[in-house]
């Protein structure tokens, strides 16, 4: 089986995005409406209140915060 190489993030890189809820800053870069890719700091997931209350494992607050930023341009939606 040949597996198709996916080129798309290569030129979006990962952007700081905080929380307002806690300032935990995280790493994020959204591929589509639909797809986020976070990458937690120790820091960050330490200050988080918000990880418990979520099905997702991903806080609220912080899902706003990148959503914010997708809709405001700091963060490059791939797909759009």
């Amino acid at each position: 089986m040949t597996v198709r190489s996916d080129e798309r993030l290569d030129g979006a890189p990962l952007r700081p995005v905080r929380c307002r809820r806690c300032a935990g800053e995280v790493l994020a870069r959204k591929a589509s409406w639909e797809q986020t890719s976070i990458q937690w700091t120790a820091e960050a997931r330490a200050a988080c209140t918000g990880l418990d209350e979520d099905d997702l494992g991903t806080c609220p607050a912080l899902r706003s915060a990148i959503q914010e930023a997708a809709l405001n341009g700091k963060i490059e939606v791939l797909d759009d």
